[in-house]
């Protein structure tokens, strides 16, 4: 198992790249079932998470081929042979339920196993399972299976309110409204950048949708979708992290293919923090206005709010800001397994319950620790950037899940991390 050796030896100065959204990929990879024609994704991020998508759809009877060092997928389902997601791939990926709407549209059935994912909380399927039975779906529980299928061979355009504002379940049922008989309107829907992106890709296919990065989305079922080109929105959780780095190590980071859009509330409080936020022709430049930064209280939200996915790499800045920082947890109940690892190097931090408070020290030290989920395992590089000594973090596989090149990206910042192999 691979780990990460952090040595702390100050101020940053450079650029890094920023990669096409995880998380935006991951929908936009199913969209690929609606329809019998090619479906090209550009600016993929090369990451484990889209292997093990790809390894789904294979399964399915779909076809992904990589080209350009991987940073373009060529997908196809002309030739459907299973609507069966296995649980021995679904297991290891949230996102893999996403294969459910699309599914279920194009062929009138699917079988879906309950998803895995990091262990940050239930992330329960109800809300997807609420909103395609409003379309019309029958779906049972079975054998840790969704079993799910349409009575008279077709969605049927509903009008649904989500009870929470899902990412998940929105892109879901919007997947599914595509193909649906009649209009489908969709309330208290998800904001995110991510939806907004699929709906651009769903759009270029033929799909006919307003109201997107708006909490009511609109969609006019057609009888099918064609192929389509698309590029892969920037990874707005990526571009936060990597803005980070500076304000914790010192010196001036350009996130290259950055977007301030993408991060309204995340800017705002690093602002607040005193770090210097610039949009640049190029992306956005980073860089802290004072020796120290200064204690700020985050609430995490919804889009447009503070995203949970910067929760863990916002509290490792904390952790040597001057003062007293509450953060409060909002979206997941188990987010705050980094915060041990944390302690361990020095943090002072009290969690109770969905809180956690951040008394700021002026330094960190290096020590060994453990990754416990996707973003906490960043959190702590982050951290090993501002510690004295090494810093090694351990279970890295986390990592690989939603970073590409982490060392090579923060070695041509002048920082000193390396990949040691096991």
């Amino acid at each position: 198992m691979d780990s990460i050796l952090v040595t702390g030896n100050g101020p940053l100065s450079g650029s890094i790249p920023i990669a096409g959204a995880k998380n935006a990929c991951l929908a936009l990879m199913p969209a690929t079932l609606l329809s019998d024609e090619p479906l090209t994704l550009t600016n993929a991020p090369r990451l484990s998470d889209i292997k093990t998508m790809t390894a789904l759809l294979e399964s399915l009877g779909g076809e992904v081929s990589r080209m350009q060092d991987g940073k373009v997928l060529a997908l196809s389902s002309h030739d459907l042979t299973s609507s069966w997601a296995d649980y021995e791939i679904v297991r290891k990926m949230r996102a893999s339920n996403l294969v459910l709407g699309p599914l279920l549209a194009r062929t009138g059935q699917a079988q879906v196993s309950l998803p895995g994912g990091c262990a940050i909380g239930a992330r329960p399927m109800d809300l997807h399972i609420e909103g395609l039975e409003a379309l019309g779906a029958e779906i049972e529980l079975k054998d840790g299976y969704l079993h799910a299928k349409t009575a008279g061979g077709r969605l049927k355009g509903a009008q649904f309110e989500m009870r929470f504002a899902s990412v998940g379940a929105t892109e879901n049922i919007v997947m599914a409204a595509t193909l649906a008989k009649g209009t489908t309107v969709l309330t208290n829907a998800a904001r995110e950048p991510e939806i907004v992106d699929l709906v651009k890709c769903l759009r270029a296919m033929g799909a006919q949708i307003e109201g997107e990065g708006t909490s009511r989305i609109e969609i006019q079922g057609v009888d099918r979708l064609h192929g389509a080109t698309h590029q892969v929105v920037a990874d707005r959780i990526e571009l936060g992290t990597y803005m980070l780095a500076p304000a914790i190590a010192g010196g001036e980071v350009e996130c290259i293919g950055g977007s301030l859009d993408l991060l309204g509330a995340f800017v705002e409080k690093l602002d607040e923090a005193g770090i210097s936020v610039e949009a640049t022709e190029k992306g956005v430049k980073v860089r802290r206005r004072g020796d120290r930064i200064k204690a700020v209280n985050v609430r995490t939200e919804v889009f447009p709010g503070f995203p949970t996915d910067l929760q863990a790499q916002m509290m490792a800045l904390l952790c040597t800001a001057e003062g007293t920082s509450m953060l409060e947890e909002t979206i997941f109940e188990n987010r705050f397994m980094h915060a041990p690892e944390l302690t361990r190097m020095g943090a002072r931090i009290e969690v109770h319950g969905g809180q956690a408070t951040v008394h700021g020290v002026e330094r960190l030290k290096g020590a060994p620790v453990m990754a416990t989920d996707l973003r906490a395992s960043v959190s702590l590089i982050l951290a090993g950037l501002a510690a004295e000594g090494e810093t090694v973090v351990s279970r890295v596989y986390h990592l690989d899940r939603g970073y590409e090149s982490v060392e090579q990206k923060l070695s041509a910042c002048g920082a000193k991390i390396e990949r040691i192999k096991e």
